[in-house]
């Protein structure tokens, strides 16, 4: 897969060799599309359905990006709950409500650390559907977010939302395996938003901009927090720290470390990866930073070296306005009870 994304995010090379490939999943996927569209959209839920998702696999920025939406909704008087697939766990058919009490590796790092940070219901199934027919007969919610699911035509949806990497952008534009699309870029002009996290890419339609922010550090063991701009006193002067990530673009924590003047050695892992305490260990005392994703899977580690840089989501004022505004819009919006 490393030596796949090489060729996804650059010009050249052989990667033009795998393109009938890639026309091939293409059609595939919107033969797919058109099929399950016709079968279950227009098939409304008793509540609004917002899907935060993005084209490209590895990390856009998505989940910060529906945990921000759901906080906001959440200080407007709305009552979101969240669906999620609990990728990286083992959920099963019958959907199952979040609670402290579930490892990430049964529900899931993400939908764990949505739970925890938002406050909101969080259900996993691996059938999205029965997941939002669950959340609104046993939970008191007017709108049902996603995470991820843009491509789970199962699922009715009334607003979409696609994330992208400013950094990455679309890559080489070809779907997999010859680039890392799920869908062809003509795919963004039918979605309600286009949000593009960080970077300078200019995507090929009108987009919301996106910064992650920053905010602190976040002493695992003890919960002693630090503003993000002030680092620990513990940590010495030189601010040389490891740092570990299992998440879809690892080269973004070592970058976010570097703007607040630390010199991080990373260690990358897979997405969703299943951290233990041989992936922390080190030859030496320094400090070990982790995002809020892996540090879910960490709890029980009881690790004293472990610190967790959060972020948060950030749009312009005017920007969450009209993103918040277009979905208020949906909630008193006829829907059945299926």
């Amino acid at each position: 897969m490393t030596a796949l994304a090489g060729l996804w995010y650059r010009r050249g090379g052989w990667g033009w060799l795998l393109a009938p490939l890639g026309l091939l999943f293409a059609a595939v996927a919107g033969r797919r599309r058109r099929v399950l569209q016709c079968r279950y959209q227009g098939r409304p839920f008793a509540a609004p359905v917002v899907v935060v998702g993005n084209l490209s696999v590895g990390g856009t920025g998505k989940t910060p990006l529906l945990m921000a939406l759901a906080q906001r909704l959440s200080a407007r008087g709305r009552r979101p709950g969240i669906v999620s697939r609990g990728y990286g766990g083992k959920p099963g058919p019958t959907p199952v409500l979040v609670t402290p009490a579930h490892l990430p590796a049964v529900v899931g790092d993400e939908p764990r650390l949505i739970a925890q940070t938002t406050g909101c219901p969080v259900v996993v199934c691996a059938d999205r559907r029965a997941a939002v027919d669950w959340l609104l007969a046993n939970c008191d919610c007017d709108l049902v977010l996603s995470d991820d699911g843009l491509q789970h035509y199962r699922l009715h949806r009334d607003f979409e939302i696609a994330v992208l990497d400013g950094e990455r952008g679309l890559g080489n534009g070809r779907c997999l395996p010859a680039g890392p699309l799920r869908e062809p870029p003509g795919r963004l002009a039918e979605v309600d938003a286009v949000v593009v996290n960080g970077g300078d890419y200019r995507a090929p339609v009108a987009a919301l901009r996106m910064a992650l922010r920053p905010v602190a550090f976040r002493h695992l063991a003890s919960g002693r927090h630090y503003p993000a701009g002030l680092l620990p006193p513990e940590w010495g002067k030189d601010g040389r720290v490891h740092a570990v990530a299992g998440i879809g673009n690892p080269e973004r924590l070592r970058a976010t470390l570097e703007t607040l003047g630390v010199n991080a050695d990373l260690r990358a892992l897979p997405d969703h990866h299943a951290l233990s305490a041989a992936d922390l260990r080190f030859p030496d005392a320094l400090p070990v930073v982790i995002t809020a994703k892996d540090a879910v899977k960490c709890e029980r580690l009881a690790d004293p070296r472990l610190w967790v840089l959060e972020v948060v989501a950030e749009l312009t004022a005017e920007d969450w306005e009209k993103l918040l505004g277009q979905i208020d819009g949906l909630i008193g919006k006829t829907h059945s009870t299926r």
